[in-house]
């Protein structure tokens, strides 16, 4: 189990912005466990705070833009390179500052971010790092533009992101990500872009005031005579360029063959990073855009609304940590009373365990013989012994002590346990183990689904010898 990151020390990036045009300053600051990304608006009275969350977003028109639910005029936009930037480093918590409703364009990619983010560093935190582990295919489609995003099952984060435009300078282009790691070196660089034919429907719009041939990849691809070129500079208060041939306008050559569909590749991390949890999973991008991402981020961000806690990933082919007679060394609970099969997986502070309910389980002749249902106080009871394993692999000579409740508290059945169903425990410790004393949270799943949880609080009591020998006998 990793743990969750955060900066070791505040970073400041100043420069104008993108659509506004502002010089702007903002501040990226450690935050807490459990943080998240939250921006705020130090430039408005009480300086107010906006969670960087897919349900958070309002506009997606050439950037993501971002509001608080109460108030729509705390809003934050350009988001998406930072965003990439923080979820690329592996860095779970940060406040950034800022003193306007945009952070700085800068050079129109993400790697101002990156070096700032090398430059003070990132340190682990208490807390464990949450992920959203992609179980199953999830596809959203966007059939007016053709835009898809599709997210398969992988043991990791990676990204193949495909795009295509009618025009002769950029027509279709491929980038991939395999590993996050290299976001740095291979995309974090790669720049944002725009066509000439585009810009004055944009400034029209209000947006782009601080658009220049520094911070964005400009592209030629449509005939204008060099007045109407002139024009537009003046409109953009650029300088003059004479332009003879289709192609980039840019001073600054590409960094690669292929970086407009880099840049692409970037926004889509950006955007998911509003999910709220690292990814597990490869995506497969055709034609992304703002406004597809963050549909796929919220249609994610709406599952864990759901059910705030995902399913331990299971795999019965797996040889287990503790089999069935390891588990019986552990606790001393014997038939009809042990509840645990096996464990499966183990950390510092939680617990993975397996139950296996069949129909010959001795309770379903009693409750209920038409209807058989497991009893819910066997499903807290199964839980407590998974926890009381994690609890004992702490001491020496587990087998010489026991756990006992103290407290049960906010229990809760969600579901039916009937025979056939396979139940998987997760417990976790919520404050470390101070005399004897354990406080832990417990999730019972079948499939994906949770059916019970509760929270417990046990004691960890060395057994009489006494009492050894008579369960010897």
């Amino acid at each position: 189990m990793m743990k969750q990151r955060t900066l070791k020390a505040p970073f400041v990036v100043t420069g104008k912005g993108l659509h506004t045009g502002l010089h702007i300053t903002a501040t990226f600051k450690p935050a807490q466990v459990n943080t998240g990304y939250v921006f705020k608006r130090i430039d408005m009275d009480g300086a107010p705070t906006v969670e960087a969350l897919a349900e958070n977003v309002i506009e997606t028109q050439r950037g993501t833009v971002i509001a608080n639910k109460a108030h729509k005029d705390v809003r934050v936009g350009t988001i998406e390179h930072a965003m990439a930037a923080l979820y690329a480093s592996g860095i779970d918590n940060c406040l950034i500052e800022v003193d306007a409703p945009e952070l700085p364009i800068l050079d129109g990619s993400a790697i101002v971010y990156c070096e700032n983010i090398d430059k003070v560093g990132i340190v682990d935190q208490e807390a464990d790092k949450e992920f959203y582990v992609v179980k199953q295919r999830i596809k959203v489609v966007d059939p007016k533009s053709g835009s898809s995003l599709i997210v398969l099952p992988d043991d990791q984060f990676s990204i193949d992101t495909m795009i295509e435009f009618n025009s002769p300078v950029l027509a279709n282009q491929f980038a991939a990500l395999d590993d996050i790691r290299n976001f740095k070196k291979e995309i974090a660089a790669s720049r944002t872009f725009v066509f000439v034919r585009e810009v004055m429907p944009l400034v029209q719009m209000n947006l782009i005031k601080g658009g220049d041939l520094d911070n964005a990849i400009v592209i030629y691809d449509t005939p204008m005579k060099q007045e109407d070129l002139d024009k537009l500079a003046d409109l953009m208060h650029v300088e003059h360029k004479h332009v003879s041939h289709l192609g980039y306008l840019n001073n600054k050559p590409l960094e690669y063959n292929n970086e407009p569909a880099r840049h692409k590749l970037l926004d889509v991390i950006g955007d998911l990073a509003l999910i709220g949890r690292p990814l597990k999973g490869r995506i497969v991008a055709t034609k992304p855009g703002h406004t597809i991402n963050t549909t796929l981020a919220k249609k994610i961000r709406q599952e864990l609304r759901y059910q705030s806690v995902q399913a331990p990933v299971y795999d019965p082919n797996k040889a287990p940590l503790y089999d069935n007679m390891a588990v019986r060394r552990m606790l001393p609970h014997r038939y009809p009373m042990q509840l645990v099969d096996k464990i499966v997986d183990m950390g510092k502070d939680y617990v993975v365990g397996i139950k296996n309910v069949t129909a010959n389980e001795p309770f379903f002749q009693g409750h209920f013989p038409e209807e058989p249902i497991m009893p819910g106080v066997l499903q807290v009871e199964a839980m407590a012994q998974t926890g009381g394993i994690l609890v004992l692999s702490k001491v020496e000579d587990p087998e010489d002590y026991s756990t006992y409740f103290m407290k049960i508290d906010n229990v809760k059945f969600r579901q039916k346990v009937v025979p056939g169903d396979t139940l998987i425990f997760h417990l976790s410790l919520m404050t470390p183990i101070r005399r004897g004393c354990a406080v832990m949270k417990g999730y019972a799943f079948v499939g994906e689904h949770i059916v019970s949880e509760a929270e417990f609080m046990a004691q960890v009591i060395k057994n009489k010898n006494d009492n050894k020998e008579e369960d010897k006998k």
